[in-house]
């Protein structure tokens, strides 16, 4: 079978060519959509990596920079009096308040009286004892030198008789030489010298002996009157203190006890406030406690105004998770302060130059300090870092970051821990 050839189906057609100007638009259409795939296509590939859009409206950004470091500690305390003693009951007694409560006074002037009874008979009964004792003692002296002359005359009396003795003893041996005299005689004689020098002998050591002990009653005495005018001197020294006297130039604080009250021995009275000079209490947390140690500078503000002061004094307890200190102002001191005013306080703790940091956020809470979102081309992503050091504004950064990086300061949480965000405008 013979097939027979299309070309009578054939058509000739004539093909016209584009306008010049049509062509320039194809062209120029063709190379805008390929600029626009440029450009789009990163950011399409980013927006298909990211695992959640943020708008950046709800994030705050800061940027890594170098700077002076100072490390502080912010802390509020009330203003104390430096000087503020308490005064005590010093015995048992009934109370008398000479001066209320917010009464100016001087040092030395007598604000409270106790009265003691039984003190003042004790110092009374001592002090009759102490004339008892000062009585006996003149008396034991006057007793001492009638001794002392008994003892005397004794001692003369046998040197009279010993010299007489002595005579004797020649005469009866000049007659016995010439037989005047009986040996016996002679004898007798020497006998009796003999009696005589043993009499003077005792009588000298007697003497001596008297003299001894008399001494020693006259001592043991005047220990004794002594001891008992130590006595007497102590219990007028504490019947003096139930006279209350201020210490110190100030005012009458609370009063303790209500006037005409009966207090026990060292029950509280009261306390004198010396408004001469002020220092400030404050409580600093205790994950400070190991950095603290006296002198440290303090910047206290008062009416939006800086006064510069030292750290004196540093509890060796925590009480409450908390440290006590005390702050001293320097040459020039607040005007105008009151007890227990409250007052912010900023402890300096260290000061460093060129410190690569950043500002402090609720990031460091929220990571924990382990990690931050660096933000590059409208995408956070989630970066490990290392901080050190942290102040109230700004906390060191150890690695991961460097100068100029853009993190993201605010709290991360609504993140979820996703390694890339997408930030909307």
């Amino acid at each position: 079978m013979k097939i027979s050839e299309p070309s009578a189906q054939d058509e000739i057609r004539v093909v016209r060519a584009l306008p010049q100007k049509t062509m320039l638009i194809v062209g120029a259409a063709a190379l805008v959509l390929v600029v626009l795939v440029w450009q789009l296509g990163p950011v399409v590939k980013r927006w298909q990596q990211s695992e959640l859009s943020v708008s950046i409206d709800r994030i705050r950004l800061d940027a890594v920079k170098t700077a002076p470091f100072i490390r502080d500690v912010s802390v509020q305390g009330k203003v104390v009096a430096a000087v503020s003693p308490k005064l005590y009951a010093p015995a048992d007694g009934t109370v008398s308040f000479f001066a209320e409560a917010g009464t100016t006074v001087k040092k030395g002037d007598v604000i409270a009286a106790i009265e003691s009874p039984e003190l003042d008979s004790k110092l009374k009964q001592e002090q009759a004892t102490l004339n008892s004792l000062a009585t006996g003692l003149d008396r034991q002296k006057i007793q001492s030198r009638k001794q002392q002359l008994i003892d005397q005359k004794a001692v003369d009396l046998a040197q009279v008789a010993l010299t007489t003795a002595e005579r004797e003893k020649r005469r009866a041996e000049q007659g016995y030489s010439v037989k005047a005299i009986s040996q016996i005689d002679y004898e007798k004689a020497g006998d009796d010298l003999n009696n005589a020098q043993l009499q003077f002998e005792h009588a000298v050591k007697d003497a001596k002996l008297n003299k001894e002990s008399l001494e020693f009653e006259s001592t043991a005495l005047g220990m004794e009157l002594e001891r008992q005018s130590f006595l007497v001197a102590n219990l007028q020294r504490q019947v003096s203190a139930l006279q209350v006297q201020s210490p110190v130039d100030g005012i009458i604080g609370n009063l303790a006890a209500d006037n005409k009250t009966y207090l026990s021995k060292n029950q509280l009275l009261l306390s004198v406030v010396d408004l001469s000079q002020f220092e400030v209490e404050i409580a600093i947390p205790e994950s400070y406690a190991d950095d603290l140690t006296l002198g440290m500078p303090v910047e206290v503000t008062l009416d939006q105004q800086l006064y510069p002061a030292v750290l004196v004094s540093i509890s060796p307890e925590i009480v409450e998770n908390q440290v006590t200190g005390r702050v001293r102002f320097g040459d020039k001191s607040p005007p105008g302060l009151r007890q227990n005013q409250r007052l912010a306080s900023r402890i300096l703790l260290e000061q460093r130059d060129a410190v690569l940091q950043v500002a402090r956020g609720q990031f460091l809470e929220s990571s924990n300090g382990q990690f931050a979102y660096k933000v590059q081309n409208g995408v956070a992503i989630k970066t490990p870092i290392a901080l050190g050091a942290r102040s109230l504004s700004a906390v060191e950064v150890l690695s991961g970051l460097s100068e100029g990086d853009q993190i993201i300061i605010s709290g991360t949480d609504m993140f979820q821990g996703a390694n890339q965000i997408q930030l909307n405008q």
